[in-house]
């Protein structure tokens, strides 16, 4: 692990604080005829006029963010017209929505490997082999889970899969809050104060930000949002209003202190509330963010990574675990994922596959409710993954400015298929 230096958190605050806010995007009179497009693009009669409709239009005449909507709904959009022929009968509207199996694997429909890889390359902008991603994630959860293992062991818990170990420290009284106000409060605290380090770490991280950026903070949600059942929800800084993250506490007792602090790094600093606002800046189309949901995710997957990378766990190695079991539950959706649809996993291998490597589910998602959005939405949680261990390969071995530069390139203009992401790092 490499422990963010003080030299390097000075140098990097002091880079940032040379430079201007990330500023809004001008709009020339190419972008704003190719907005214009690209708002009625739908309602051209199908995916090919739509692709010759964006071949009229010039990338080198367009601003960056502009010429970035050009590329990754021209691209897109011809991997939907063949997904429309090898799958017919999904939803035409972009994007293609490939109609649900009776019985969940894509496998099983007529194409349905084909279409997979097809899903795989629109979500994460860049061709990545089914059986590839799938060993990917392999190693990926072997990895976490020998480092669980090892931490497990250190904190006293030797017996059982790392996934029956979840299970007993997230029942172990000695790290839950009490179910009450002074609990809730004292969990949004501790929240709060994890969140003013990384304020202070971000920049030497992720380079200049939206001045909105730094006014981020945890709240509670109301009574009211707890008694209907509201699940934790953003809103996103800008320069009218403060980022806030509403964190769900009303299962207070299924969340130890040490599984909330990567929450913070994911939701808010330098996850989220740093690329949200950047994107939103540069006027991204409604229509590139529907074609790339899984970028940031896994962008906020990453951010949780880089954190931990530089120190943020030294010294905390139960909050080091809870970093873990939130990538095991990323990587695991991945491996799911390409099991289901690709090695043709039944839903029962599956579930005993999430219960032996996380052994306890995320807390806003039943192992139930996460085996059904994964069936019903073939390669996004894969992508979600992809993206994050894409960009991690992108800064591996980064510091200092070289780790600054490479995470703009990825911030800047807003999400972007992976294939435009240069890689700044070296492959292990």
């Amino acid at each position: 692990m490499t422990v963010l230096g003080r030299r390097n958190l000075l140098a990097g605050l002091a880079a940032v604080a040379a430079l201007p806010a990330i500023p809004a995007q001008a709009e020339s009179d190419g972008d704003a005829k190719l907005r214009e497009t690209l708002d009625g693009l739908s309602q051209l009669p199908d995916y090919d006029a739509r692709g010759a409709r964006l071949d009229a239009f010039e990338a080198a005449a367009l601003s960056p963010s502009a010429r970035l909507d050009l590329r990754t709904i021209r691209g897109n959009i011809a991997i939907d017209s063949q997904l429309e022929r090898l799958i017919p009968g999904g939803r035409t509207d972009d994007p293609y929505r490939v109609p649900v199996a009776g019985e969940p694997g894509l496998w099983r429909r007529p194409n349905g490997a084909a279409a997979f890889a097809l899903l795989l390359e629109r979500h994460v902008g860049a061709r990545i082999d089914a059986e590839t991603a799938h060993r990917r994630f392999e190693g990926a959860v072997a990895a976490l889970g020998a480092r669980a293992d090892r931490l497990m062991r250190a904190a006293g818990f030797a017996r059982g899969s790392v996934g029956d170990r979840f299970q007993a420290m997230f029942a172990d009284p000695r790290w839950l809050y009490s179910d009450d106000d002074a609990g809730r409060d004292a969990a949004v605290a501790d929240m709060n104060r994890w969140l003013d380090r990384a304020r202070r770490v971000t920049p030497a991280l992720v380079g200049p930000m939206p001045v909105a950026s730094r006014d981020v903070s945890v709240r509670r949600m109301s009574r009211a949002d707890e008694a209907a059942g509201k699940q934790g929800y953003r809103q996103i800084p800008s320069a009218r209003q403060s980022g806030i993250y509403m964190v769900d506490l009303k299962q207070i007792r299924r969340r130890p202190r040490w599984s909330l602090h990567s929450v913070v790094h994911h939701e808010l600093l330098p996850g989220h509330m740093v690329q949200l606002p950047i994107e939103a800046a540069a006027n991204a189309h409604p229509l590139r963010i529907a074609y790339l949901p899984a970028f940031a995710e896994g962008w906020a997957i990453h951010a949780e990574q880089l954190m931990a990378d530089h120190g943020a766990y030294r010294a905390a190695p139960l909050e080091a675990l809870g970093h873990l079991h939130w990538l095991l539950f990323r990587a695991a959706r991945g491996l799911i994922d390409t099991g289901v649809h690709h090695r043709r996993w039944s839903i029962a291998e599956a579930r005993a596959q999430l219960e032996r490597l996380q052994g306890v589910p995320a807390y806003f998602a039943s192992f139930e409710q996460d085996l059904d959005r994964i069936t019903g939405e073939p390669a996004v949680r894969a992508a979600e993954a992809l993206i994050w261990l894409g960009l991690a390969d992108r800064t591996r071995g980064l510091t200092g400015a070289a780790l600054r530069r490479a995470s703009q390139a990825i911030l800047i203009h807003g999400r972007k298929p992976l294939r435009f992401i240069p890689n700044g790092g070296s492959r292990v």
